[in-house]
């Protein structure tokens, strides 16, 4: 009869320092949010939902597929390169700003129908909570608008 052994703590100096590198990345990713300056004012007149597809199709069919242990530095390393290439696509295609981050902060992608200084463009906007038309301050980040208010 054999047996199976499973020790999640065999090496807990590895897991409790990516548990505290993600508690800092999580703390500092809300601090820099609540830090942007909004400089411009905008009224939204249209918004629509802009889904998150690619986090849908990557996160729970992929990386469920791999095993993951810290016995293993190949693994490891697999792992940090499909973090890599995600982050790379996501950058070239210019979805960087979706990230699962954002989502648990309760932030959500819009594309908006805005005017700035009597000027009125289509945008993807960024916005804490439901998007809807008014006036909003804005930030423009990385082909992005964020807005606070409303």
């Amino acid at each position: 009869m054999s047996e199976c052994y499973f020790n999640p703590f065999s090496n807990p100096y590895l897991s409790i320092a990516f548990l505290l590198i993600t508690f800092v990345s999580v703390v500092l990713s809300n601090i820099s949010l609540k830090k942007i300056s909004f400089p411009f004012e905008a009224r939204v007149k249209r918004t629509k939902a802009i889904p998150n597809d690619i986090i849908n199709y990557v996160f729970p069919y992929v990386v469920s597929f791999m095993g993951i242990s810290y016995e293993s530095p190949e693994k490891l390393l697999g792992f940090a390169m499909f973090l890599i290439w995600m982050f790379a696509i996501t950058y070239k295609s210019g979805q960087i700003i979706m990230n699962p981050l954002l989502l648990m902060f309760g932030w959500k992608l819009y594309e908006a129908e805005i005017e700035i200084n009597g000027n009125e463009r289509s945008v993807r906007m960024l916005h804490k909570g439901n998007l809807i038309p008014g006036d909003y301050s804005v930030q423009t980040i990385q082909d992005f608008y964020v807005a606070r208010g409303g």
